[in-house]
């Protein structure tokens, strides 16, 4: 019997967030569903993707942010 996971439970197990019997269970689905470890190899490979992704925002975006706070700012009651 296959026992199917969605890619929210294996993104869970990558995670190391599933409860124990949980990682059991898809520990040993991995062990006889080829196209499970598939899955799960496409889901590592995008979380290695997503670990080196860093993005920056552009300097006009900050400035533009930052006039906005300063503009809309309350002026403090003396």
């Amino acid at each position: 019997m296959t026992i199917l996971f969605t890619p929210e439970e294996l993104i869970q197990y990558l995670y190391q967030e599933t409860s124990p019997e949980k990682t059991a269970a898809i520990e040993a689905a991995l062990q006889e569903d080829w196209t499970l470890r598939e899955k799960l190899e496409v889901l590592k490979a995008s979380v290695k993707s997503l670990d080196r992704v860093v993005e920056s925002p552009r300097p006009q975006v900050i400035l533009n942010i930052l006039n906005y706070a300063r503009e809309s700012a309350i002026e403090p009651v003396e």
